[in-house]
């Protein structure tokens, strides 16, 4: 644990002290596996040592560009910025199931600490645009270093994977010695100006869209469908990704934080309100989430917008099918599930939604690659019943979107934790995309639900001085 005497960082958690002290025992793992016979299954050894304090998006921010990653857990308590890549989970479309499996064993292999971050996909079967194309499919990321906080321990890690590494000694070492950390807090970052915004589809062409899903509602053909649509907005420079995902973290409280960088100039990042699962052995949690309305200016204000929330027939229809399809997917590989309690309000700082929480106990066997297939997506994000929302949302929106709405997080050997990439931007250069999306059930208003999409894309917009730049029909 970093430790402060008389305002200055004992000897042994500054950050120098720990480059160095973790830099031994790189040394000795690595040396010790020339004296093993060849032949070895691999397997992954992570070596940490304290440090002092520092932010990890400041400390990630001054690392080497290409292959950054960032994730927090929602309300606080674990955080962890990493660079640079052990090993690397990858592939094409309907692969990472199978490939999540049978990595289980390295993770296995591995102590309790050792983690995969990374995501997919929202919608595999969909071709993929260029700009997604440095994220594939899938790609989950075991990080060479990593930065983490939990409570009020602080660590600096390396991963190894023996025997793999042994060759890679002199680049590991000097990658590690050179590490660089912040010295200093800085202020609030500056932003280019914005230039031009670029709606997908416009308020058009929404309209259209969701008067296509309202007439398959009176067929009968679905009960409910998320449409999103794609901001796209083109600045005077290159935007400093990382500092927009601190100054994002910043404002969003409560929230899962997630930056995802493939390579150099190309950025995943969002604040998601929404968990898709949290597996602890063979405990696991999920919850049904649905319904936004805004915070209040005042407190008589803010009662009334959650009154207002809990009592719409709308929002309450829209949300009972997130909980039934959760219940049916997840209620197939559990042994015991319930709900807890009645449905009630997710506040936020900036917003609300209903929640319902289920918590149930996995058969024995039960994967990450299972829980993902069931869970993923959720009617939250693609509608009910699954196949002919997806089908609906294929024909209808105009864009790919990505990994936008798709799973987000990482995976252990005792433990899993996936947020749902909503709230989120992709940044490439000076342009940032950024997707949101609300669900249609009967009754939906078009002019309705886009402004509750320019109420979700604020958070973003309050940032970078977007405020006022809606899109004309």
């Amino acid at each position: 644990m970093a430790s402060r005497r008389c305002g200055v960082l004992r000897r042994e958690a500054r950050p120098g002290n720990a480059r160095w002290r973790l830099a031994g025992e790189v040394s000795r793992a690595l040396s010790g596996v020339r004296l093993e016979e060849g032949g070895a299954e691999e397997r992954v050894v992570r070596l940490s040592v304290p440090v002092g304090e520092v932010d990890p998006l400041l400390w990630l921010a001054a690392q080497r560009p290409g292959c950054r990653m960032y994730w927090s857990a929602r309300g606080g308590g674990f955080e962890v910025a990493a660079a640079g890549e052990a090993d690397v989970l990858a592939g094409g479309p309907g692969e990472y199931p199978a490939a999540l499996r049978k990595r289980q064993g390295l993770l296995l292999a591995g102590d309790g600490g050792t983690r995969y971050y990374g995501g997919a996909r929202f919608d595999a079967a969909r071709e993929s645009d260029s700009g997604w194309a440095p994220f594939g499919a899938y790609r989950f990321v075991l990080p060479r270093f990593e930065l983490r906080v939990r409570e009020e321990m602080r660590e600096l890690a390396c991963n190894l994977v023996l025997p793999r590494d042994v060759g890679r000694q002199d680049e590991i070492l000097a990658w590690l010695e050179a590490l660089p950390f912040p010295s200093e807090e800085v202020g609030p970052s500056a932003f280019p100006a914005p230039l031009r915004r670029l709606d997908t589809p416009r308020l058009s062409g929404w309209r259209s869209g969701v008067g296509r899903a309202l007439g398959a509602f009176r067929e009968g053909r679905m009960g409910k469908v998320v449409l999103a649509r794609r901001v796209d907005f083109d600045f005077e420079g290159p935007l400093d990704a990382p500092a927009l995902a601190r100054a994002l973290r910043d404002v969003t409280p409560g929230c899962f934080h997630f930056y995802l960088e493939p390579e150099e100039g190309v950025a995943f990042l969002g604040a998601s309100p929404e968990r898709l699962y949290r597996r602890e052995g063979r405990s696991v949690t999920s919850e049904a989430v649905a319904g936004t309305r805004p915070r209040g200016g005042s407190e008589a204000d803010d009662r009334a917008l959650g009154g207002e929330l809990l009592g719409s027939e709308k929002d309450r229809e829209e949300h009972a099918y997130v909980l039934r399809s959760i219940r049916e997917e997840l209620g197939s590989l559990c042994e015991s599930l319930r709900v807890d309690g009645d449905v009630s309000e997710m506040r936020l700082a900036t917003r609300r939604h209903l929640v319902a929480r289920l918590r149930g106990i996995l058969h024995p066997g039960v994967t990450d690659a299972d829980l993902l297939e069931a869970l993923h997506p959720t009617p939250a994000v693609g509608g009910y019943p699954r196949e002919a929302a997806l089908a609906e949302i294929r024909s209808s929106e105009p864009f790919d979107r990505g990994w936008y709405a798709g799973p987000v997080g990482w995976i252990g050997a005792g433990g899993a934790e996936f947020a749902v990439g909503i709230r989120s931007g992709l940044v490439r250069g000076s342009r940032l995309a950024l997707f949101s999306g609300a669900g249609i059930v009967r009754g939906s208003d078009p002019e309705e639900e886009w402004a509750e999409i320019e109420q979700k894309i604020s958070d973003f917009a309050g940032i970078l001085g977007l405020e006022g730049r809606d899109a004309s029909g």
